[in-house]
């Protein structure tokens, strides 16, 4: 079976569309030199991505370089 999604452009679209609730606004990172999502949005996304990856629906490939930026 060929994967389903089979670009970053893609995943990150249908990510916040199957999640619209997480927040989407980004904080101040760790060393305060930078940004980042909330730790839940970023769980969400890890979790999303590997149920994604083993039911078929996205390559291995995409799953390692997926990022939400």
């Amino acid at each position: 079976m060929a994967p389903r999604i089979t670009s970053q452009r893609k995943l990150r679209r249908e990510f916040w569309q199957t999640f619209p609730y997480l927040p989407r606004r980004k904080i101040t990172n760790y060393s305060g030199s930078g940004t980042m999502y909330p730790t839940v949005t970023r769980c969400a996304f890890v979790d999303w991505l590997d149920s994604l990856s083993k039911s078929g629906e996205i390559s291995d490939e995409l799953a390692e370089r997926a990022t939400l930026d």
